[in-house]
């Protein structure tokens, strides 16, 4: 199932249509495109019986969100399996849908993947992904461990009837996004929720170009965390605050020559795991040319992500003032 909107589902939908599987239907929501998207579509069904459509027409003083195209195409689809993607994201193989269903069973109703970025030239396409790979890297471990927390909308599937049963995403409509994250964090245990990382069942995206546009998607994806389980919102922020705790500590305490020797062995320890981890990770999730990056980036993107919620956070304030 995709929610499509404008020319990126011309380039994406036929890998999506292609899928080396044996019985499956495309559902695409329209989402108030306002280019010829729906002739688009309309002449790949000619071609493809598998693919359904329907168009949400723009409506300038109803500002939907993606949730209401979500439960179109979820009302729509026929079969009880649902894989959701997006317009900007396409499958990294012909066994994607296979590898994905290959986890479902009588337990499990979420399957877990990930949504990865296209490797680009550039310190703003090696910071994307880094951070990417470190987001799937706490809620992949999370689930395994029995905490699901969150999934990602550019590779996600659960069962039709888990939907249902839980409205949908009725208790968070109100909140324009966390049409994926905040749905799992609602609905997802450890009984319920697998995961799928295998090079052949993940998406692929078109990173940010500009620091400015990658903010703005940062802030907006920030603004769902305060609505998570409070046992997930004091692990997620125990993780980030203990890891600057700790590089705050090294550097005053060898500034006032504390230790210092121990306090370098203990360093290098930390850098040394950092990078195995890194390098397991990374070879798990088939991602390269980051590797040695995770030395900064460990320290940098905490300090980003508190940079953002500090600027939500002035946001709401400054809005309410008003």
């Amino acid at each position: 199932m995709c929610k499509k909107r404008g020319r990126k589902s011309k380039k994406n939908l036929p890998l999506i249509l292609n899928q080396k599987y044996p019985e499956f239907e495309i559902i695409v929501v329209n989402d108030g495109s306002s280019d010829n998207t729906e002739e688009y579509l309309g002449q790949l069904k000619e071609k493809y019986n598998r693919l359904k459509f329907t168009t949400i027409m723009e409506d300038k003083k109803f500002n939907h969100g993606k949730k209401l195209a979500l439960t179109v195409g979820i009302k729509a689809a026929k079969f009880e399996h649902l894989i959701l993607t997006d317009a900007d994201c396409y499958p990294a193989s012909e066994k994607w849908i296979e590898k994905i269903q290959e986890n479902f069973s009588n337990d499990k109703h979420i399957i877990l993947g990930y949504g990865k970025y296209e490797a680009q030239k550039g310190l703003l396409n090696k910071i994307i992904r880094y951070d990417t790979i470190n987001i799937a890297l706490q809620y992949f471990g999370f689930a395994n461990i029995g905490i699901p927390y969150m999934g990602v909308g550019r590779n996600l599937a659960y069962k039709k009837s888990l939907f249902f049963q839980n409205k949908g995403f009725a208790s968070h409509s109100h909140i324009l996004s966390g049409d994926d994250d905040l749905f799992v964090n609602e609905v997802a245990n450890k009984k319920n929720t697998a995961i799928e990382t295998s090079a052949e069942s993940q998406t692929i995206s078109i990173p940010e170009k500009s620091w400015k546009s990658w903010s703005k998607q940062k802030k907006r994806h920030l603004t769902t965390g305060k609505h998570y389980k409070l046992i997930h919102k004091f692990l997620l922020t125990f993780e980030p605050f203990t890891r600057i705790s700790f590089y705050v500590f090294v550097i005053l305490l060898l500034i006032m020559g504390i230790q210092v020797e121990l306090l370098l062995s203990i360093l290098v320890i930390k850098i040394l795991m950092l990078l195995v981890a890194t390098k397991l990770t990374m070879k798990r999730l088939d991602e390269k040319g980051i590797w040695l990056y995770c030395v900064i980036f460990d320290v940098l993107l905490p300090l980003i992500n508190a940079y953002f919620l500090f600027s939500n956070y002035l946001l709401r304030k400054n809005n309410k003032w008003k």
